[in-house]
């Protein structure tokens, strides 16, 4: 993975702003009911630090991993704590505060298109700033504790220790609040590129 230099997390942090408030507006959507954005923190974090920021190695939480294919791959992971996977549920499929007890295939499946989502956004976000064709692949859903997610991504990354781009941001709708953490490690070599040819280009 490329050093991370200070343009390139400048584009990564505005894509992502603009990407989490076109998810409020997908999730909006699907649930027939406005969400709001409450907070959005955007931090570039080495490895080390991610699970003590979500909530430490033993937190059980929900993942929806996907791969980031075409011109800028990369990997991409939605991780919620999974008491907000819960409610994200109850929301989701219409039904009361406390109704969802456990995650069948069902509310998996409605995890795993959030995911989707959030994905799709983030990368249309650097799809139209670079031009680049970036697409996800089909979402895997899985509940473990968070430390065991964490290694899904960094033997997806070829077991290197990247600084991963963490997004924590709290969604507001239907009288409640979810935290939903959301985890990039893109591949910066194309942007880096991409970035360097409009510097050159007076762009």
């Amino acid at each position: 993975m490329a050093q991370l230099d200070r343009a390139t997390e400048k584009v990564l942090r505005e894509l992502s702003t603009k990407g989490m408030h076109h998810v409020a507006t997908g999730l909006s959507g699907m649930l027939g009911q406005e969400i709001k954005i409450v907070t959005t923190d955007i931090a570039i974090v080495p490895v080390p630090e991610v699970v003590e920021r979500v909530g430490g190695a033993e937190e059980v939480v929900v993942g929806v991993y996907l791969i980031a294919q075409g011109d800028m791959p990369g990997h991409v992971m939605l991780v919620i704590p999974y008491s907000d996977a819960l409610q994200l549920v109850d929301m989701l499929l219409g039904e009361p505060e406390g109704t969802t007890k456990e995650l069948g295939s069902l509310e998996r499946s409605a995890l795993g298109e959030v995911g989707n989502l959030t994905a799709s956004f983030f990368l249309n976000a650097v799809s139209a700033v670079t031009g680049f064709n970036t697409y996800p692949s089909p979402p895997a859903v899985m509940v473990d504790m968070l430390g065991a997610i964490l290694n899904i991504i960094l033997i997806a990354a070829a077991g290197a220790e990247p600084d991963i781009m963490l997004l924590e941001t709290v969604f507001s709708g239907l009288e409640r609040e979810l935290n939903v953490f959301f985890w990039v490690v893109p591949d910066l070599i194309p942007l880096q590129a991409h970035l360097k040819g409009q510097h050159q280009n007076g762009g």
